[in-house]
């Protein structure tokens, strides 16, 4: 499940990225934990250039699993500040 998991947040990633699963390669996108377990996203290469494009300051990332099923949630901020 965790690694459904870490799946399902890649895919949620790219489609808030708005490039869909070809996009950009899963390896761009790395889900991370921090000490606390909280789940987030690190971006390389392409993905990056694309979140820079968009001028995505923050990605806030939920992922839950049971036994048999994964989700993600991802949420892609944009500062509009001037």
């Amino acid at each position: 499940a965790n690694l459904a998991g870490r799946f399902a947040a890649k895919e949620a990633t790219m489609k808030a990225l708005g490039t869909g699963v070809r996009g950009v390669s899963w390896k761009d996108i790395e889900v991370v934990r921090a000490e606390s377990g909280a789940p987030s996203v690190k971006l390389h290469g392409r993905a990056q250039k694309r979140a820079e494009r968009l001028q995505v300051s923050e990605i806030s990332l939920s992922i839950s699993h049971s036994r048999e099923y994964a989700v993600a949630f991802v949420v892609a901020q944009r500062d509009e500040t001037p």
